[in-house]
């Protein structure tokens, strides 16, 4: 009895705990785990790198943010008015301001996007990007607006760090090339803080210099004092380096600074795969300071070529000159010989000579032509016998003959061919073939018509059935319509 009454109470525990236990929907559970990390955590700022971004036709951005250990799915809606979501890409860090949520139809958890910052060299290219955009539009890009270098530059301005290496460059290149030309440096800074500043203000420096008015100097006597040279060309330039290291030349006060100038802008920064702002402003982008430099010197490396060439040229000018002379006179000396009376008379009976000669060839060449014409008309009278005549008509017609024959015996042969593929294509096609194939045809009796339709025929009527190989009388018991007798 103590048994009993001890498993009698254990069933009434578990009947007592099934009634006060409380069951929770799918549906339920979500919504209890997003209200409970609205209300706890909310809105928070996350900072990850972008993965998976899909832009949807609707306008919206849906993308992964992620670090080394985890991953969250994050939203960004077209309603939200969040600056340069074009820029949104792959790879770039941010930092995102959202609302951390529960997605139910899937049951995860993700962040309603408010706010996105970029983060590190994504932050840098963003700037970049805007400020070339927004330049563009003003039209300091223009190619209408680049001015062309002047082609042989007595002075330029070189605007860089006269601790780095690119004016050893453009010193070394431009004094091999080119020793006499004049360099004004306007030292800066170009890299750090406070560098963009000193870069447009060594613009504006060498611009003031090159419009400054020149000084009156006293003449010499008969002669007029030559002005110093003007500032050609200005160079702005520095050696290669990070995004970080070159960004002085990409901000917008050094981009006015060059767009303002009154002189022509050189602009070189970094290496060959390095752009700036700098070099789109530029009237001219060089790809390194050496580059600068040559094409600065350029033209004038090109005289010294053509100045180094001049004395053999100008030698064989005037060597040219006097044999065209030599060569005139010489045709007037013959020309005068020509003219003399006794040259007329030698002509005269050179002439005559000529004729003769040309009077005897005719006589033998209208003699040989006659002997020719003879020998031609013989032949023609052997060939016109009619006995070989009539030889070439019987030849002809025995080839005739022979061609019309073998052509009757190819058309025969190609009729018998024609004939058996008919032959055996009407076999194949004939009714025999069908019934031999397990088809049948019915008639009715005695008319002989033949049934196409179950509903020509009715219960007791007599049918003869044709198959392959004889026919059998048969009486109808039953029709069964088109749809009972498609069934199996």
């Amino acid at each position: 009895m103590g048994k009993v009454a001890k498993h009698q109470w254990d069933f009434g525990d578990l009947f007592a705990a099934a009634q006060t236990r409380r069951v929770w929907t799918v549906s339920e559970l979500t919504g209890q785990i997003r209200r409970l990390l609205e209300q706890q955590i909310g809105q928070v700022w996350v900072s990850g790198e972008i993965s998976n971004l899909r832009l949807q036709s609707s306008g919206h951005i849906y993308f992964t943010l992620k670090d080394a250990a985890a991953q969250i799915a994050c939203a960004l809606f077209r309603s939200e008015a969040v600056a340069r979501r074009d820029l949104l890409a792959d790879g770039q860090k941010v930092l995102v301001l959202g609302d951390l949520t529960v997605y139910e139809p899937r049951g995860q958890y993700q962040l309603v996007v408010r706010a996105v910052e970029f983060q590190g060299l994504g932050a840098l290219q963003l700037a970049f990007e805007q400020l070339k955009r927004k330049l563009a539009a003003e039209g300091l890009f223009a190619p209408e607006r680049k001015r062309p270098l002047p082609p042989y530059p007595r002075r330029i301005g070189l605007v860089t760090s006269p601790t780095g290496a690119a004016i050893r460059d453009v010193l070394h290149v431009a004094g091999r090339r080119n020793p006499m030309l004049e360099i004004v440096l306007a030292p800066c800074r170009v890299q750090g803080e406070g560098a963009a500043v000193e870069i447009a203000a060594a613009i504006r420096l060498l611009n003031e210099f090159a419009l400054a008015p020149v000084p009156e100097r006293p003449r010499a006597t008969g002669l007029l004092a030559e002005p110093p040279p003007r500032l050609d060309v200005i160079l702005v330039t520095r050696g290669g380096g990070s995004l970080e290291d070159l960004w002085a030349f990409n901000e917008e006060i050094v981009a006015r600074a060059i767009a303002a100038s009154a002189i022509p802008v050189v602009s070189a920064v970094g290496h060959e795969i390095d752009f700036t702002i700098s070099d789109f402003v530029a009237d001219v982008r060089a790809a390194t300071p050496s580059a600068a430099a040559e094409i600065l010197t350029e033209d004038v490396f090109a005289s010294r070529d053509f100045l180094a060439l001049a004395p053999q040229r100008l030698t064989d000018l005037v060597r040219r000159r006097l044999q065209n002379c030599r060569e005139a006179w010489e045709r007037c000396w013959t020309r005068l010989h020509r003219a003399h009376p006794r040259r007329r008379v030698e002509e005269g009976w050179q002439h005559w000579d000529e004729l003769h000669t040309r009077m005897q060839r005719a006589l033998r060449n209208g003699w040989k032509e006659r002997h020719t014409l003879w020998l031609h008309l013989t032949r023609r009278l052997y060939q016109a016998r009619p006995w070989r005549q009539l030889q070439q008509h019987r030849q002809r017609l025995e080839s005739l003959l022979a061609r019309l024959r073998e052509r009757v015996r190819h058309q025969v042969h190609l009729r018998r061919q024609r004939w058996e593929t008919q032959r055996a294509r009407l076999i194949l096609l004939g009714p025999e073939q069908v019934l031999a194939r397990g088809y049948s045809v019915t008639f009715e009796e005695p008319s002989g018509r033949i049934v196409r339709d179950v509903g020509e025929i009715r219960p007791g009527q007599l049918l003869r059935t044709r198959v392959h190989r004889g026919a059998f009388v048969s009486r109808v018991e039953d029709v069964q319509p088109p749809s009972a007798a498609a069934e199996p």
